[in-house]
Formats: structure tokens, C-alpha cells, sequence
């Protein structure tokens, strides 16, 4: 029995040691990164979604002033719908098409209320009401939302990415986590380098 435990305290001191020494080389960065994007991408979605609730108020409060524009109210409420049809889940930010599509109706989206707010301009009356202006106060802060949403999930799929493209994260990826696969980062729309026109 006396021999027992000086055996037992090397054994044990070696594992403390390969627990320490396998926690630093990086072997949880994979998953960790992965589950920092997968929480960045829930917030972009979440966000998305703040802004698609906030539409039919919009599109109520403008239609009785705005008659004569149901072009641009139909514009923006079959954006919406359309944005809304398009199932996203945590395969979406692996799968380039999906993405894209994604990304698309939400751009369409974007357009078709900036094109909105450019129509009210031209009722005065309506730029004073109150329940507007809340409302648009509401869609201003979420589309600030959503840009710091997309800022965060863009630089966590980097340092995904990265560990994924990275010696030793690609050797870990491989072995361990086989799965793991780079997700899609947003893209500047078609033409977003350019101002939009409003004409009245």
C-alpha cells in the first residue's frame, strides 16, 4: 500500500498537465468561435425581424395620408412578405445560395422602405404626426441595430474563419471537429456604393 500513492501522484500530476497543456493549444476554438458566430448570426436574425414587425405599423400610419402612393406601400409590403418566406436556421450561414437569397429579400426590403420614407416628404402632415414619427424613430434605430448586428456577426465569422484556415485550428477542425464548415459573411448589395436618388 505504501508504494500505491507515489504512483498515483506522477499519473495524476502528468494529467493536470495534459489538461493544461491541451486548454492552451487551442483545442476549444473551433466550437467556441463557432457558437460566438452562430450568437452574432441569432442577433442579425433578431434584428431583421425587430424591423419586419415594425412595417405593417409603418404601412398603416402612411396609407391614410398617402392615397395615391399604394405602389410604394405594395412595394414595401410585398418586400416584407417576401423577406419573411425565407426559412433561415443555423445552416443558412454555411450555405452560400441560402445566404444570398437571405441576403437579397432583406437588401429588397431596405429599398423599398427607403423609397417610403421618401414618398412621405411630400406630406407635411404626416411628417408632424406623432404616431410617424415614433415610427420612424423605430425604423432608424433598427436599421442602426442591424448594421451593429452585421458589424459583430462579420467579425466573428473572421475569427471563425480564421481558426478554421489557421495552423493549429485547421489540424484541430480535422480531427476533431470534421463537421466544422467556413460560414458566409454579408456583402456590399449591387450597387450600395451609390447614393440613392429621391426625386419628388
Amino acid at each position: 500500500m505504501p508504494g500505491f500513492f507515489p504512483l498515483r501522484l506522477p499519473t495524476a500530476l502528468l494529467g493536470l498537465v495534459l489538461a493544461f497543456g491541451l486548454s492552451a493549444c487551442g483545442i476549444n476554438n473551433v466550437p467556441t468561435l463557432e457558437e460566438h458566430a452562430k450568437s452574432a448570426w441569432s442577433e442579425v436574425q433578431n434584428q431583421y425581424q425587430r424591423r419586419a414587425d415594425l412595417v405593417p405599423n409603418l404601412v398603416e400610419t402612411v396609407k391614410g395620408f398617402a392615397q395615391q402612393e399604394r405602389e410604394v406601400l405594395t412595394q414595401v409590403t410585398e418586400a416584407r412578405a417576401k423577406a419573411s418566406q425565407i426559412q433561415v436556421d443555423a445552416s443558412t450561414v454555411t450555405d452560400p445560395e441560402k445566404f444570398r437569397q437571405f441576403q437579397e429579400a432583406q437588401a429588397q426590403l431596405s429599398g423599398a422602405l427607403g423609397r417610403l420614407l421618401a414618398t412621405v416628404e411630400r406630406y407635411p402632415e404626416l411628417k408632424s404626426n406623432a404616431n410617424f414619427l415614433a415610427l420612424q424613430s423605430q425604423l432608424e434605430g433598427t436599421e442602426n441595430r442591424i448594421a451593429v448586428a452585421r458589424r459583430d456577426y462579420i467579425e466573428s465569422v473572421r475569427a471563425y474563419n480564421t481558426e478554421l484556415r489557421t495552423i493549429p485550428g485547421r489540424w484541430i477542425a480535422a480531427i476533431l471537429y470534421p463537421s466544422a464548415k467556413p460560414m458566409e459573411t454579408f456583402a456590399a448589395t449591387s450597387g450600395a456604393e451609390r447614393p440613392p436618388q429621391v426625386k419628388f
